[in-house]
């Protein structure tokens, strides 16, 4: 079991990455909160969780033990595997998706796409008990039920932009409820 790697970036785009280590290149699916917390930096540490199939072997990155540890807490959950534990992780946070299901918050594990009430419900009662063990103490740039802003940073670093000129950029906007990801990214490029 491939546990982390260590190498140079070769390929990174929001979806996957190809690290080369000794010779090596191996190719690692991501989600969007590993991807944003990456820096442009040749050299590179990433935890990895691999999955063996009949016909292949992937494997998943994260940027922090939290989130590997999230991923490994959502796909052991009936129905969940883990290209949607992936796209559940780059929706929300880990600490999002901890917060979510101690307070039973159905509604937010169901906006993320792919994700219906039933397999809300079962994260929630699956997991329940598991998350209130975690503990997070990476410095996660994401706070507590603010996707608009995660939506805007994401969107900002698609467009070229460093992560972490870009998060500051988003700190300066003064954002109200009420804003949507576009004024949040219109104003943040204001800055920018």
């Amino acid at each position: 079991m491939i546990t982390h790697l260590r190498g140079r970036l070769i390929e990174k785009n929001p979806t996957h990455l190809v690290i080369e280590c000794a010779g090596v290149g191996y190719a690692v699916k991501i989600s969007l909160n590993t991807y944003a917390t990456l820096s442009s930096d040749e050299n590179i540490f990433i935890y990895t969780h691999q999955i063996f199939r009949e016909d292949a072997q992937i494997l998943f990155g994260f940027h922090s033990i939290e989130e590997r540890e999230m991923f490994n807490h959502l796909i052991s959950v009936s129905g969940i595997g883990p290209n949607t534990a992936i796209l559940m992780l780059s929706a929300l946070s880990p600490e999002e998706i901890a917060h979510a299901i101690q307070t039973e918050d159905v509604k937010t594990i169901k906006s993320i796409k792919g994700i219906g009430a039933k397999t809300a419900e079962r994260v929630i009662i699956d997991l329940r008990d598991k998350v209130v063990k975690m503990e997070f103490t990476s410095n996660n740039i994401f706070t507590q039920n603010n996707t608009k802003r995660f939506e805007a940073l994401t969107a900002l670093i698609a467009l070229g932009f460093d992560k972490k000129i870009a998060e500051k950029a988003l700190d300066k906007v003064a954002a109200s409820e009420e804003d949507t990801v576009e004024v949040l990214i219109r104003e943040a490029l204001k800055i920018l």
